[in-house]
């Protein structure tokens, strides 16, 4: 039954932005894993601190000590034991417990950020092809990069910086509180209250600057990749200025917004500088007004001053640390952004694996369509029988390489139905599927490695020997022979290193050395010239023997000896049958025949 083609939904990322609570709750089950460690860390992040803390206290009760007269015996006893093996002891022990916080941490850190990395990696690989070809590679690389940065950098600055402040800031109000007046305390609070207020808010109000400064940057970085991936074009048109003022403009928006960023961060610092000011001034008031009173001794106003001072510092950072922890969150935002989009084409539930016993292919009347406004196909029907080769043939346009797409589940057909040997290809593993399908595509990339590394890809894990047969019946043995450093030779970004037909053989070894049952030849020799051409084809006709396969041609001349070929038209069969038969037909196909024999002997 005949289906109207339906536009494919286009996967989106999770709709509206996510609080920062929720990015939180997100990461936790990456630190669950580790939660023991994460215990311990925070034990020792607890003696650290209480040891920091009680240095101050410390200081007091050596300086109300030194208020000795002179002669007395104490002296000697009380400065060089006291003051140097309690403090140094005290210093110590704070430097030792944070040491081994770090240590005991590092683990949970670099652990979660590889695992983030790693499945983040994986999720891209599963993605639809839709999503590939509309990404920005520049652009969503250095999106990864920065998230995978921000765990490391969300976890150092809660852990080591806010965390511990934090706790610190808890132990010296209930020390000033215990020994003082809670006037102390109230100051204290009311300057952090002040702090974190304004901290917060000029924080939230700049962050959209710096949200912009991050998207120009990947703008000009995904514009200045895409001008290296696509060199010789730029040279073809000698647009190397062209490409340099697009870079110019994207590093000028940059430029403009590090400005704005840049700006609203000095206000930030100084207001924190103004609230930091006026609490040390209060605080050192009253406790300078207490010794002068006689309800404080020095060691009392010394230590009121060196808790100033431990809290001062963190404190001094701690815009910083929420603009840096804010950025994090974003940054980490994005990458579970990409975690959660989902898969345009997924596996069924339970999905069985492929089973190919003899190799019969079918396409039952298919419809699909990229966009609901263009239609491709419209019921297209055929069989490839078990060991037999089937050619599709067509003007450009007619839908003939989505036949391979729809084969390789790139995509989902939107009527109809694709099977192998019975079996509907969506209600199998796209693993299991792919492994039984070999294709030689008409445009090649290779892999930035050797020439080794690219033909073994068609099965990883195979001998040396292996790769070099499926070379020499790729007839490209010789070639890679005759390089300085053979199959060592590196082919450079894409292949660029190598020719078209170059590549191509390349491709044509790779999948001769996969082996599967099912074979693609998309255009598989139109970068090779006649000669080659027809010493491939004989490889290519050899390779196909006992297999399945479907070649999507435009020359003709390749696909005389197909079993059967298929005439596509506008995204329907209009045509099928041997070549005889189809030029005695006098149809689409003699009339593509006769042009393309005019214009071979023009």
């Amino acid at each position: 039954m005949r289906r109207s083609a339906t536009a494919l939904p286009v996967p989106e990322p999770a709709a509206g932005p996510r609080s920062d609570w929720q990015t939180l709750a997100r990461l936790l089950p990456y630190l669950w894993a580790w939660r023991w460690r994460v215990g311990l860390a925070l034990l020792f992040l607890f003696g650290a601190k209480a040891a920091n803390v009680g240095v101050p206290v410390l200081l007091k009760h050596l300086v109300d000590a030194l208020d000795l007269k002179p002669g007395d015996a104490r002296a000697v006893l009380v400065v060089p034991a006291g003051l140097v093996l309690a403090y140094a002891g005290l210093r110590l022990t704070t430097s030792v417990f944070t040491e081994l916080r770090e240590l005991v941490f590092a683990k949970v850190s670099f652990g979660a950020s590889k695992q983030i990395a790693l499945q983040v990696f994986g999720h891209l690989h599963s993605l639809s092809l839709r999503f590939h070809l509309e990404r920005q590679t520049g652009g969503l690389t250095r999106d990864i990069e920065r998230g995978t940065r921000a765990l490391q950098s969300l976890v150092s600055y809660s852990l080591y910086t806010i965390l511990p402040t934090l706790v610190e800031v808890v132990l010296v109000l209930a020390v000033l509180g215990a020994k003082f007046d809670l006037g102390y305390v109230w100051i204290t609070l009311a300057a952090l209250v002040a702090y974190i207020a304004f901290t917060v808010s000029v924080t939230e109000w700049r962050t959209r600057f710096r949200r912009e400064m991050n998207e120009f940057d990947s703008r000009a970085n995904s514009r200045a990749i895409d001008a290296l991936l696509n060199y010789e074009t730029v040279k073809y048109f000698n647009n190397e200025a062209f490409e340099a003022k697009r870079y110019d403009e994207g590093l000028e928006a940059f430029r403009m917004a590090q400005i704005k960023s840049q700006t609203t961060l000095s206000l930030l610092n100084t207001g924190q500088q103004l609230i930091i000011a006026a609490s040390l001034v209060a605080m050192l008031w009253r406790a300078t007004q207490g010794v002068v009173d006689g309800r404080m001794t020095l060691g009392d106003l010394v230590m009121v001053n060196a808790f100033l001072i431990q809290l001062y510092m963190p404190l001094n950072f701690l815009g910083v640390l929420y603009r840096e922890i804010k950025q994090s969150l974003t940054d980490l935002d994005k990458v579970f952004g990409l975690l959660e989009r989902e898969r345009e084409v997924a596996d069924a539930p339970g999905a069985p694996e492929l089973a190919v016993r003899q190799g019969v292919l079918r396409f039952e009347d298919v419809h699909f369509a990229y966009d609901a406004n263009r239609p491709i196909l419209h019921g297209v029907s055929f069989e490839i029988p078990a060991g037999q080769t089937v050619a599709v043939v067509g003007a450009s346009g007619a839908g003939k390489s989505t036949l391979a797409r729809l084969l390789y589940r790139f995509y989902d057909v939107s009527g109809g139905r694709i099977t192998i040997d019975g079996q509907d290809i969506r209600q199998v593993t796209q693993g299991s599927l792919r492994r039984a399908i070999g294709i030689v595509p008409q445009d090649t990339v290779l892999f930035n490695d050797t020439v080794g590394y690219n033909i073994a890809y068609g099965r990883p894990g195979a001998g040396r020997d292996a790769v070099e047969a499926a070379a020499r019946a790729a007839h490209i043995h010789d070639f890679i022979a005759a390089t300085p450093k053979g199959y060592d030779t590196v082919v450079g970004e894409r292949g660029l290193k190598l020719s078209g037909g170059e590549k191509q053989r390349v491709a044509i070894a790779r999948t001769l050395l996969k082996n599967p049952p099912i074979l693609i030849f998309d255009e598989a020799t139109s970068a090779l010239d006649s000669a080659n051409e027809r010493a491939i084809q004989a490889e290519l006709k050899s390779a196909a023997q006992g297999k399945t396969a479907l070649v999507i041609a435009h020359r003709l001349s390749t696909v005389v000896d197909a079993h059967n070929i298929v005439v596509l038209d506008g995204g329907r069969v209009v045509e099928s049958g041997s070549h005889t038969e189809l030029l005695a037909y006098g149809g689409k196909y003699a009339e593509m025949w006769r042009l393309q024999q005019a214009g071979d002997q023009a």
